[in-house]
């Protein structure tokens, strides 16, 4: 008479699928906050931060497709998938790491070839090899992105195999538990992603997401370590992923600035990722400055140089207070770095509101704060920058969102006599509401009747139907007349732009019947700002081929985005 192998109990099948969906679910929240991760430094790197997300989530659906393909050639699930889970932990924390050391050693090479070959100072090496090597590091999240998204894409059909084999039979509903296990707890590592690690250090969140993938593999060999080839040897390679977490977590967000330091020209004497952007400032010595130049890089795209922001500046503010009849209350969105509430401060102004966005980019050039605390050494440098503006008791700042504020204020039945607006470009597509017309047609309701408006518009040489859109948009959201203008600043080349007024004379005629201006400076005079307003012949021949960016549309972010890449082809060539 013949024996069949006795089936497991109902209690050990349970205790079997709790530990394998619960595995199941930990791992794909592990393996969506991967991706995030490297749709986010993909971002950083490439500058264009949609566009990478995007393309980032795209490679990685697409990898874990070929994945779960691959997945068949491994014959033993219980080796295979013990195995998997360890290197998808080391590749997930370490990868960039990895892909900022690369990109490090590409931008360093040519100042590396630059002393052996001991060249002059002033000599940059950028020939083709140098230049391709920068390319191509900078496409490597894309790489990582495939190779996590082949190793991911093979975890579930190898744990249906697994779960199979523990029921000893054919399980009609095993995908679908399966995926809903995977559809959860990728549910809840995005959350934990939203929640939680966005507003982490990068190399902080990836370690503690590696840590979780660590033990549920280690809660996986534990239990089926009898069916796993080499399992104490697997238990060692998880001892040494755990001390390189403790690596990571304490060293890892160190070795990241050290390593994008590389990136910038100058010394780095400040680098820190806020909930928003992530936040550099640099300094070099000149010996025809009496102190160091500092500059303000957000997510790598300079902000300001302490040597020529007063040009940036003074042109930003002084023609829209110049255009306006009273000086009382004073509005500016953006400008959270504090110098262009300086130079509005100059003038006999009773409160000037400022509204941004980042409380610790606010808390760096001198608001004080109580959540946030920046070096001592940094704020007093840049609150000397900006002559302690956030301290100035006609100042009032608000942290918040400048569209919900607007429409708060505007429902409070704020006027303001003048309002100056200094975001950032409109390289993200967060910014690009900020410069549509529902936002501009806000802002004309707050504005007083004489007051002006001016707006920070971009390059007109550089981006130039980004420019005129601008300049457009405004328009349409109802101011009478809209004008721009352009000067030169030597850290970004021309630079432009828009002042608006909603009735009466346009700016610029305003400006030419001042007599003698109120307010001395260094670098504005009549003559100097009315030049301004002049632009080559047939500047605005296309302007009727131009849109207006509407709320939701992202015209002026495409106008913006294939401007710089077109510029940034011309460069290399």
């Amino acid at each position: 008479m013949s024996h069949s192998k006795q089936s497991p109990s109902k209690y050990a099948l349970l205790g079997h699928d709790f530990l394998l969906i619960t595995v199941m679910a930990v791992l794909a929240g592990c393996g969506l906050i991967y991706e995030y991760l490297l749709s986010h430094y993909a971002g950083r790197v490439l500058g264009s931060v949609e566009s990478a997300i995007y393309a980032m989530i795209g490679t990685m659906i697409v990898a874990m497709g070929i994945g779960a393909f691959l997945a068949r050639w491994f014959k033993d699930a219980f080796t295979a998938f013990a195995w998997l889970e360890s290197l998808i932990a080391l590749v997930g924390m370490g990868c960039i790491l990895a892909i900022a050391s690369i990109i490090a050693v590409s931008y360093s090479l040519p100042h590396i070839f630059s002393e052996i070959f001991n060249l002059p100072a002033d000599t940059i090496l950028n020939g083709y090899v140098f230049q391709q090597l920068q390319d191509w590091s900078r496409f490597l999240p894309y790489v990582f992105g495939l190779l996590l998204g082949l190793l991911i894409g093979m975890e579930i059909p190898l744990i249906a195999r697994i779960r199979q084999h523990v029921y000893g039979r054919f399980l009609e509903n095993n995908a679908g538990t399966i995926y809903g296990a995977d559809y959860i707890g990728a549910g809840i590592g995005a959350a934990i992603w939203v929640s939680i690690m966005l507003s982490m250090p990068i190399m902080q969140a990836a370690a503690w997401t590696a840590l979780f993938n660590i033990i549920a593999g280690l809660a996986f060999l534990w239990r089926y370590h009898t069916h796993v080839r080499f399992a104490k040897l697997l238990l060692v390679c998880h001892i040494l992923l755990l001390v390189l977490f403790a690596f990571i977590l304490v060293l890892g967000s160190s070795w990241m600035k050290n390593l994008s330091n590389v990136l910038y020209k100058d010394k780095v004497i400040y680098s820190e990722a806020t909930k928003y952007q992530h936040l550099v400032l640099t300094e070099r010595l000149s010996l025809n400055q009496p102190e160091p130049i500092t500059d303000l890089y957000l997510n790598g795209r300079l902000q300001f140089s302490s040597v020529d922001e007063q040009i940036y500046h003074s042109m930003l503010v002084y023609p829209a207070m110049l255009a306006s009849n009273r000086h009382d209350n004073i509005l500016i969105v953006g400008g959270g770095d504090g110098l262009a509430l300086r130079d509005a401060l100059k003038w006999p102004v009773k409160k000037v509101t400022l509204i941004d966005l980042d409380g610790q980019l606010l808390d760096l050039f001198g608001y004080p704060s109580d959540e946030f605390i920046a070096p001592a050494e940094i704020t007093a440098r840049l609150s000397k920058l900006n002559n302690n503006a956030m301290l100035d008791p006609r100042a009032n700042i608000i942290v918040g969102d400048a569209f919900l504020e607007v429409e708060r204020l505007l429902g409070e039945g704020e006027r303001f006599d003048t309002i100056i607006i200094d975001l950032p470009d409109p390289n993200h597509p967060d910014l690009n509401k900020m410069y549509s017309d529902y936002f501009y047609n806000h802002v004309r309701q707050l504005l007083a009747a004489d007051g002006a408006m001016a707006v920070q518009s971009t390059s007109p040489y550089h981006a130039k139907n980004a420019f005129l859109s601008i300049g457009k948009t405004v328009k349409a959201a109802g101011f009478k007349h809209v004008e721009q203008y352009q000067q030169n600043i030597p850290s970004f080349g021309q630079w432009g732009w828009t002042i608006a007024t909603t009735a009466g004379k346009p700016a610029s005629a305003r400006i030419s019947d001042i007599k003698t201006l109120p307010i001395a400076s260094r670098w504005i005079s009549q003559k100097y700002l009315l030049a301004s307003f002049v632009f080559p012949n047939h500047y605005f021949e296309q302007i009727n081929d131009i849109e207006v960016n509407q709320l939701g549309t992202g015209t002026l972010y495409d106008y913006y985005r294939s401007a710089w890449q077109v510029e940034s082809e011309l460069y290399k060539n």
